[in-house]
């Protein structure tokens, strides 16, 4: 269980970013994860080859910490892959920084960098080692490298495409090698991934956003079950599996994405303003003013702002400056610790009633201090609205959501939690609100989100032994 740190709030586990044929394949993969940081700041890498051997280097930290000058003309290729990393179920450390680079004596150079978490890793782990596989690294991802070197698939795609399918969970992947990278989605699509161009270059990323930061054209969403292969004689579309019901992770359009990116042509920020809208559809309130807690809710509260008739202003301000890895040990160093990272403007909510919005409540914490920080700066009223519905189940996906019973939500009622942190009234948006704000096109029925922590109906199999294992890993 890692540090309560000074938010309280949900984490998606990593991005990753891929350009075939260019150049400067190496500093528009350096923009990429730069423009993809939010989603993890714990560790970034780059692998870059010109076709006759990799050049690489990972490290812990930021994207700008990892890559000084030296480290970039030390990397060379016209064709590279990168990653962001946060970890969910794989430690903190250097080994498991992606993307996580392979020698084999069959396969040859191949490096890995995956969005996403494997639900079966710890079977699949245990099945190889039982066969002599030796492991280095904590990461799921080094269990799918495993799996294609001990196919018996005649070739490469072969023995990825055999990898994939014994693989439960969200992934967005991509593998380079010497000659070819591949690019595939799990076949639920929970994590996104897009296709753009730059010219005659391929590119890949988690999100969108990166292809606007080098000036790339979005092309296509990668399919859920769906495989790209590009070579030197251009690019192929196979499948290693039929799709599932599609079920991105709803979080993607609450939170994790920047607002500037679309998923499946939805824009993130215009998506959020729909959620505010719809949240003040299903609980408005009489109040003064509006604001939202920085950055994720921001286009929420103007939705609910618009939708109410009520000023929206920046009641809280965030500092850009403070350390990631700033530590608590004691609650009253904790409670200086938000305010070092938010601050209220008492000259915006003195004497008003505040209605404050925010994305998700995990444990309830921050989100109390919160509430706290503003009735210190004399709001008399403060009225919280969440942009989702209650988070009571854990997740499996990707997202370091705490083990169940440290959720507010799945051992408090609504009422409880508002008294809890101390707010004026609470109100969540329903499960079918959030749905129709996103407003994603329904596909056979199915309206595309994974609700699975909100709901505990996981889109893939999750077998006790497997969830045991992901929550203790945490």
């Amino acid at each position: 269980m890692r540090d309560e740190c000074v938010f309280d709030e949900l984490k998606e586990e990593c991005g990753v970013f891929g350009i075939l044929e260019h150049p400067d394949a190496v500093q528009l993969t350096y923009y990429g994860l730069h423009a993809l940081q939010h989603r993890g700041q714990e560790s970034a890498g780059i692998v870059a080859t010109n076709g006759d051997g990799f050049l690489y280097h990972r490290s812990m930290g930021l994207v700008n910490e990892v890559f000084t000058p030296d480290i970039m003309e030390s990397l060379a290729g016209n064709r590279s892959i990168g990653h962001v990393r946060y970890s969910t179920t794989g430690e903190s450390m250097l080994t498991n920084a992606q993307p996580l680079v392979f020698h084999h004596s069959v396969v040859g150079q191949m490096a890995l960098a995956t969005n996403g978490n494997l639900v079966n890793a710890k079977r699949l782990r245990g099945e190889l080692e039982k066969e002599g596989a030796v492991f280095h690294t904590t990461s799921d991802t080094e269990v799918i490298f495993h799996l294609i070197v001990r196919s018996d698939a005649r070739d490469l795609e072969g023995a990825i495409k055999e990898a994939l399918n014994q693989l439960t969970g969200a992934y967005a992947l991509l593998i380079l090698t010497n000659d070819r990278l591949f690019a595939a989605q799990d076949p639920h699509g929970l994590r996104p991934l897009s296709m753009g161009m730059l010219g005659n270059s391929t590119v890949f990323s988690s999100e969108t956003c990166a292809f606007d930061v080098i000036g790339a054209e979005f092309v296509r969403a990668v399919q859920p079950g769906e495989l790209l292969v590009l070579d030197q004689d251009g690019m192929r579309s196979t499948r290693f599996s039929a799709a599932a019901p599609k079920a991105v992770c709803s979080f993607e359009y609450i939170y994790f994405a920047r607002p500037d990116s679309d998923i499946d042509g939805i824009n993130v920020h215009s998506a959020r303003k729909r959620l505010g809208q719809k949240l003040y559809e299903e609980a408005p309130v009489e109040a003064d003013v509006v604001t939202g807690v920085p950055d994720s809710s921001i286009s929420a509260a103007i939705g609910f702002a618009e939708a109410a008739g009520i000023p929206y202003e920046l009641g809280l301000i965030k500092n850009r400056y403070v350390g990631r890895t700033f530590i608590q040990p004691s609650q009253e160093l904790r409670e200086q610790g938000v305010k070092m990272k938010l601050s209220a403007v008492r000259k915006v909510v003195e004497g008003k009633r505040v209605v404050m919005i925010d994305d998700s409540i995990v444990r309830g914490t921050t989100c109390r201090r919160i509430v706290n920080m503003l009735r210190d700066a004399g709001a008399t009223e403060v009225h919280v609205r969440i942009s989702s519905p209650p988070v009571k189940y854990s997740c499996f996906y990707g997202i370091d959501t705490a083990n169940r019973q440290q959720l507010i939500a799945a051992t408090h009622t609504v009422e409880e939690i508002c008294q809890e942190i101390g707010a004026d009234s609470l109100t969540f948006l329903s499960p079918e609100g959030m749905i129709a704000a996103v407003d994603r096109p329904v596909e056979n029925g199915h309206h595309g989100h994974c609700l699975a922590c909100f709901s505990g109906r996981y889109p893939t199999r999750i077998d006790e032994e497997e969830s045991l294992a992901v929550e203790g890993r945490r």
